[in-house]
């Protein structure tokens, strides 16, 4: 799905893990260089660490692509969250772009989302499953 907006053509994808939705966009512009912005930061500062760096472009480097400019909005969840969806929502716009992608992008798991989350707390319970010391007498 190709849209265009302010005088851009992108392509749009969602990744999500946990609570954290980050939507991507694959902006069609000529530009050199790797271009990468989550809320109006670049990518290396919203996302210090350099595991979380290595999510963010292992998409880009399975599918050959160093030189492009995406935009990312990316809320909810914590910074480890956010960055896991960051790179599965590159790996979706990503595979809108080019399908021939699919098979390399399924071989390294980038296309499967991750849908564990944190289990509810139940009653009578500490938390999820942690249940009070039990006690015979």
């Amino acid at each position: 799905m190709t849209k265009t907006g302010q005088n851009q053509d992108y392509t749009h994808a969602v990744g999500r893990r946990k609570t954290a939705v980050a939507r991507v966009r694959i902006i069609n512009d000529k530009s050199k260089g790797l271009n990468i912005t989550v809320n109006g930061k670049d990518f290396k500062e919203y996302f210090p660490y350099f595991q979380w760096q290595e999510t963010i472009l292992a998409p880009l480097k399975v599918a050959g692509r160093e030189n492009i400019t995406i935009s990312v909005r990316v809320a909810g969840g914590g910074q480890r969250g956010q960055a896991d969806s960051v790179g599965h929502g590159i790996s979706r716009a990503l595979l809108k772009t080019d399908e021939t992608l699919r098979p390399n992008l399924k071989k390294e798991k980038l296309l499967t989302r991750d849908s564990r989350k944190k289990e509810r707390k139940k009653p009578g319970l500490k938390k999820a499953r942690k249940a009070p010391q039990w006690s015979k007498r």
